[in-house]
């Protein structure tokens, strides 16, 4: 006769197994129907935006500290900075992700992205004169911050008529 405490054991055991056996069993595969698609694409999307939200409170959070940080060329605080050091210091600060200090080579790392398929933290690259390259980041809504040389650290949009004679290309640095 078994005692209560090894009972109980066994009968944990006994349904610790069968929680494994039901985890492992093999379920008949049926076709997709169009509703399972499209709740599949519904979790995608809700899981995209969810990564591009917190992009986005990140994003937001550096643009209120560095927002008004004067320009300088070369410089890398608060004291003055340049776009490219602004870019830098926001992808290993708020990413833990290094990125080279000058715009052309941050214009090389990543993968191209279409202008129309933007997503939060893209980075943005401008052609501003003969061998001159300026880089921002997007923000979503046609908008981006940067280190302007006129203004300091800013919002932009890309609708702005400078910017957008100026736009060259986009980068994405962070792959959901």
């Amino acid at each position: 006769m078994l005692n209560h405490r090894r009972a109980g054991s066994i009968l944990c055991s006994l349904l610790f197994i069968s929680l494994l056996s039901a985890c492992s069993a093999t379920l008949p595969v049926s076709e997709p129907n169009a509703s399972a698609l499209a709740n599949k694409s519904k979790v995608q999307r809700s899981e995209a935006m969810q990564a591009e939200d917190l992009f986005f409170v990140l994003l937001r959070n550096e643009f209120q500290y560095w927002q008004g940080t004067p320009y300088r060329l070369g410089g890398e605080t608060k004291k003055g900075i340049d776009c490219s050091a602004l870019v830098q210091n926001i992808y290993q600060n708020s990413f833990h992700l290094p990125l080279p200090r000058v715009a052309k080579r941050q214009a090389a790392e990543g993968l191209f992205v279409y202008k129309n398929a933007l997503q939060v933290g893209d980075l943005l690259f401008f052609k501003t004169g003969w061998r001159v390259l300026h880089v921002g980041i997007y923000m979503g809504d046609k908008q981006f911050f940067h280190a302007s040389t006129s203004n300091g650290v800013m919002l932009s949009s890309l609708d702005n008529v400078y910017w957008k004679s100026k736009y060259w290309q986009a980068r994405r640095i962070i792959d959901e």
